[in-house]
């Protein structure tokens, strides 16, 4: 290490951009980042002329089989893939789902995903959750994923949602702050808590319809279950949300899941670094909610 007083984790970022810094960390942590032949911690700090020695574990074959599941493809190329998420569709296999995923629709789809963080493959860079529909990018090799994670952690990606809440929204606009963390007796759950990650959403009236407002949501951050927390926080639960919500709504014939939709991300090409804009029409179970609402 060159830089006296440097911490380490950002030493082996600067030294080592295609690696995210969430792989850095967990190297670190496993004890695969050596500094004078000796373990240390991430905030580790450089005394100058140290030899750093990281071992990378080959990349681990995903237990993930492709499947020929329709995807609805915005746009490709050979860097990313954007694609509009079905609500009721899994992002990544996780704990009792490992098929009908996002994931293994694109592994039928693409054969050049990438692998970064240690696994062969998975592409997913933000994640939507299972009942959100909407607009995802997915990347087609690890130099795209380290610019696009990079671009939503710096905030420069934006995305855009619009969501059906109960009741009316008094504010045309306004900003809801507060730091989100597991909720402490449900653990299923996400809330505000003390201790929680810094997350900041800002909302705008669309359309009101007396006991539900049509709102369009954007993130500077991207906390699990953001949007359904917060503006549960300000007495505006999602219709529809079996977590967060109302338990009874007169739209569980039409919708399964929260009245929640990714409208449309902006950010740079990875490799072009041309601006691009994608969007992803309403969903057809929260157009034939709205159709309700101004027959009303």
């Amino acid at each position: 290490m060159d830089t006296a007083g440097e911490r380490l984790d950002r030493f082996l970022a600067r030294q080592m951009p295609e690696l995210t810094r969430s792989h850095i960390q967990k190297l670190i942590e496993r004890g695969d980042v050596l500094v004078g032949g000796k373990a240390q911690k991430a905030g580790y700090k450089a005394k100058g002329g140290e030899e750093v020695a990281v071992t990378l574990p080959a990349p681990v074959q995903a237990a993930i089989l492709p499947e020929d599941i329709p995807l609805d493809i915005l746009y490709e190329d050979a860097d990313i893939i954007v694609v509009n998420k079905a609500r009721g569709m899994v992002v990544h296999p996780a704990a009792g789902v490992t098929t009908g995923t996002l994931v293994n629709a694109l592994l039928a789809h693409c054969d050049d995903l990438s692998g970064i963080n240690g696994e062969i493959r998975p592409g997913i860079v933000h994640r939507l959750d299972k009942d959100t529909s909407g607009v995802m990018v997915c990347a087609k090799n690890d130099r795209a994923h380290v610019a696009l994670a990079e671009q939503i952690k710096e905030k420069t990606a934006r995305r855009t949602y619009v969501a059906i809440v109960h009741g009316n929204i008094a504010e045309e606009s306004g900003t809801i702050k507060g730091a989100i963390g597991r909720h402490p007796t449900e653990r299923k759950q996400m809330a505000i808590v003390s201790g929680g990650k810094p997350a900041v959403t800002h909302f705008r009236v669309l359309e009101r319809f007396g006991a539900f407002t049509l709102v369009e949501c954007r993130l500077e951050t991207g906390r699990t279950h953001q949007i359904r927390v917060h503006m549960t926080s300000i007495g505006h639960p999602l219709v529809g949300d079996p977590k967060y919500g109302k338990r009874k709504h007169p739209f569980a014939a039409l919708i399964t899941g929260q009245a929640l939709h990714s409208r449309s991300l902006d950010l740079i090409h990875p490799a072009t670094g041309e601006p691009m804009h994608f969007e992803a029409p309403l969903p057809r179970d929260m157009a034939a909610i709205l159709e309700e609402l101004r027959k009303r």
